[in-house]
């Protein structure tokens, strides 16, 4: 995982007439100074004139994919999402493709990360159960930890082997 959010903007004019002109840009840092940074590079074109620019690349995003045409202030809201829920927030935003959906998911509906489903219907109901000591080899939380996904309760995100991040539906 890349620890730096950061967007590859490059320069229009230059691109169109065979030259490779850009600056790497971290994502994350104020707006304004992400526009700065543009300015200049623009003004360092190779090609008069140059006003245009479009995202070519991007590194740090997690699962998000931005567009070329994105815009710097869309990469910037995508880049702070992604730096505060660093291991959800990509797959989250690629997920809804809406960011408050996808914040509403992170800050309400986030019910923990789990090596499986297994695991979290068994921590859940011995949370919400009491159940007899004689029955506790029969349930099977596998299936139950199924079906709570397969009915739409609720949804997972996997991030890397046996981490599974899961979230209530609403």
């Amino acid at each position: 995982m890349c620890n730096e959010i950061r967007i590859y903007v490059a320069d229009l004019a230059a691109y169109n007439n065979g030259k490779l002109h850009g600056v790497w840009i971290d994502a994350t840092q104020d707006l304004d100074d992400i526009q700065e940074q543009v300015n200049t590079m623009l003004a360092q074109s190779p090609e008069l004139d140059a006003e245009e620019y479009a995202i070519h690349d991007f590194e740090g995003f997690n699962g998000y994919r931005l567009s070329e045409y994105e815009g710097l202030e869309s990469a910037h809201e995508v880049a702070s999402f992604i730096e505060e829920y660093p291991e959800i927030g990509g797959e989250l935003l690629d997920y809804f493709s809406d960011i408050e959906e996808a914040r509403k998911a992170a800050e309400e509906n986030y019910c923990g990360c789990y090596k499986s489903m297994a695991d979290y219907a068994e921590e859940l109901t011995e949370q919400t159960s009491e159940i007899p000591e004689h029955l506790q080899y029969y349930i099977d939380y596998e299936k139950m930890g199924r079906d709570m996904e397969l009915s739409g309760d609720v949804f997972t995100i996997e991030t890397a082997f046996e981490e599974i991040h899961i979230f209530m539906n609403n």
